[in-house]
């Protein structure tokens, strides 16, 4: 289990990073929005069953990473962070555990692993200009 020692919403506690299940379901909710478990399930590309959605669900609220409205007649979930702040929680820890705190060996390395389009290239450009600036 790994934990983002930042600090995190009202609660002020840790925030664990997904598990890839937890960020295909993650996914989806960024894509749907606030979601019931059977939207879920139904968007899901595993086989997996409705129960175990929901409990994987019921877990994710546990740990901090969805929110449950109870409003209506069917629980509601979303996502408790944006895409983004997660992204960059995951990016930060895998730049710390892997690349040894070094940003340019993570970008190296994610360039390298796959192929980048033209359009990719320009926008990372622009990125690193905007970066620089400040």
């Amino acid at each position: 289990m790994v934990i983002d020692m930042k600090r995190q919403g009202k609660k002020n506690e840790a925030v664990q990073l997904p598990t890839e299940a937890e960020l295909e379901i993650l996914n989806i909710l960024w894509t749907l929005g606030p979601s019931t478990v059977r939207d879920v399930h139904t968007a899901s590309s595993k086989e997996t069953g409705y129960t175990t959605v929901l409990k994987q669900m019921q877990v994710m609220v546990e740990k901090g990473l969805l929110e449950r409205s109870e409003r209506f007649r069917s629980h509601v979930y979303e996502a408790r962070t944006a895409k983004e702040q997660t992204q960059q929680r995951l990016a930060r820890n895998l730049m710390q555990r892997a690349f040894d705190g070094s940003a340019k060996s993570l970008v190296l390395g994610a360039l390298s692993a796959q192929r980048a389009s033209a359009a990719e290239l320009a926008e990372i450009r622009e990125l690193l200009d905007r970066f620089e600036k400040r």
